[in-house]
């Protein structure tokens, strides 16, 4: 008894110690926040160019430890994250000026002389929570936007993928401003003393079950919270008249499943919808995508731990399940590889297809028109993205209308994330917040209202005495009805539209 006695003293002594320096590194940077360092534009433009040569000096290291973590291609690591990153500080570094430059809004007359605009001010210290599929785009992408908003920043890095989290921890401080951008390392009890520290902007990319977790804590402090989670992203495939329009939109079907990290991303597609009658054309126009494009083992990522690993397994274990693989199903758990597997109208009440899979693994599922998939999709809750693959506009009308998603994609899958032009997020259990170029500019800074007003002119109307005249007043006032309230000012009334007495 003595010597667990002992063992928890430590073990309290240890946690003491992780609080006391996180609330120390933490303290670091929001003192440099609040002496108004990362204020100005030098600072940010300056930190994003920093930025932006360490993603060019450390490209090599880079691919190695997303190889290391995730087994990723180096070519796939560029392609997902490298290179989409440059693309991203480039044009935060384009757009800053014009970002940072208060806008200038219309004042009504009635309030002559007056003016007014919407500044935009950082949020302060915020909290970066970055996944392991992604792990360096999702820790550096809104890292972007909160530098260019000029915030003080701490990163988590996902402890699932410990050789980039241990890449950002040592090179970050090297390139960036280490008393304002800060990184820190560790698993669910570092997380956990983070969330209960004090922040103006927690930014969470992960779960939905810790992102509840996130919220809650966000909750004791008032805090904003983006949370970036996913959910089972549908796609819908329609019939193809044309072999060449189908070829392509299968492709771009492998892109979307199994292209980024072996289907362990939010935006991948987690099933199909396709009518009954064109679903074995499908299957074997994607056998033939597999086998064209899969011709070496190293083109496609891992699967993270093991852990995961057994999670994706455990879909297979329902007979009625397994009964519906019409390709693929192979796995090595020594090697952590799920083959690329497809799967016929499995039951809808299975697990595969109530919780998001995450994986290399692809659910079809057939309808007797098209149509019917639009009900199909909105019996179930909000994805982070519905993708379609069609060229009938009334399906494109009627889904843009009737369906609700994070974003709506027609004929490609994943690109939306490289655009900066429209934002990245989602609705509902898919997430809230949108990102990604001048998204995560305003993601991360609050647009404040500045009203300049003069002393030259008062009107009474504001203050008691009150009477009848200044209700009268008050609602041309409102309506902006400017000759209305003239005439009533001067003891004047209008009626109809024109037509005016003396009182």
């Amino acid at each position: 008894m003595a010597i667990t006695n002992q063992e928890e003293r430590e073990e309290e002594r240890d946690e003491e110690m992780v609080a006391l320096g996180l609330e120390s590194v933490v303290s670091e940077a929001r003192d440099t926040f609040e002496k108004g360092k990362t204020k100005g534009f030098e600072w940010r433009r300056d930190q994003l160019r920093a930025l932006l040569r360490l993603l060019e000096e450390k490209e090599d290291e880079m691919f190695q430890v997303l190889n290391q973590d995730l087994g990723k291609h180096r070519v796939e690591a560029f392609r997902d994250e490298v290179g989409v990153l440059i693309k991203s500080v480039d044009h935060a570094v384009q757009g800053l000026k014009k970002w940072m430059t208060p806008e200038s809004v219309v004042v009504p007359l009635v309030a002559f002389p007056s003016s007014a605009a919407i500044v935009s001010e950082p949020l302060g210290l915020v909290l970066v929570f970055s996944s392991w599929n992604f792990p360096i785009g999702l820790s550096l992408e809104p890292m972007i936007g909160a530098i260019a908003a000029g915030n003080a920043i701490v990163l988590k890095p996902s402890d699932l993928a410990p050789a980039t989290s241990q890449f950002l921890h040592d090179n970050i401080p090297k390139y960036l401003d280490k008393e304002a951008i800060k990184v820190v390392q560790g698993g669910a009890q570092v997380a956990e003393k983070l969330l209960n520290l004090k922040w103006d902007k927690i930014f969470f990319t992960g779960s939905p079950k810790v992102g509840r977790i996130v919220m809650t804590a966000a909750a004791q402090h008032l805090t904003p919270v983006t949370l970036e989670l996913g959910g089972k992203c549908p796609a819908i495939f329609d019939s193809f008249k044309g072999s060449r329009d189908k070829n392509v939109a299968v492709q771009r079907v492998f892109g979307g499943k199994w292209g980024p990290c072996a289907g362990q991303a939010c935006i991948g597609i987690d099933y199909l919808l396709v009518e009954e009658t064109y679903a074995q054309t499908l299957i074997e126009s994607l056998k033939g995508v597999l086998k064209k494009f899969y011709t070496k083992p190293e083109y496609m990522a891992r699967i993270i731990n093991a852990q995961h690993f057994e999670r994706i397994n455990n879909f297979f274990q329902e007979k009625s399940v397994s009964s519906s693989i019409v390709h693929g199903g192979s796995v090595d758990p020594d090697k952590l590889f799920i083959e690329p597997t497809i799967l016929l109208n499995p039951p809808l009440d299975s697990e595969i297809m109530t919780e998001e899979i995450f994986g290399p693994l692809l659910p079809i599922i057939t309808v007797k028109k098209i149509e019917e998939s639009i009900e199909f999709i909105k019996a179930r809750p909000k994805p982070l993205v519905i993708y379609a693959f069609t060229h009938n506009e009334t399906l494109k009308q009627r889904l843009t209308k009737e369906t609700s998603s994070g974003s709506l994609i027609f004929n490609d899958a994943i690109v939306q994330y490289a655009l900066d032009t429209i934002p990245f997020g989602g609705v509902g259990q898919s997430g809230f917040g949108g990102y990604h170029g001048k998204f995560s500019y305003y993601n991360f800074s609050h647009k404040k209202p500045v009203l300049r007003r003069s002393f030259l002119t008062e009107f009474s109307i504001r203050y008691p005495e009150w009477n009848e005249k200044k209700l009268q007043l008050l609602r041309h006032m409102y309506r902006f009805e400017y000759f209305g309230f003239v005439m009533c000012f001067l003891g004047l009334k209008t009626i109809g539209k024109w037509k005016i007495t003396t009182g």
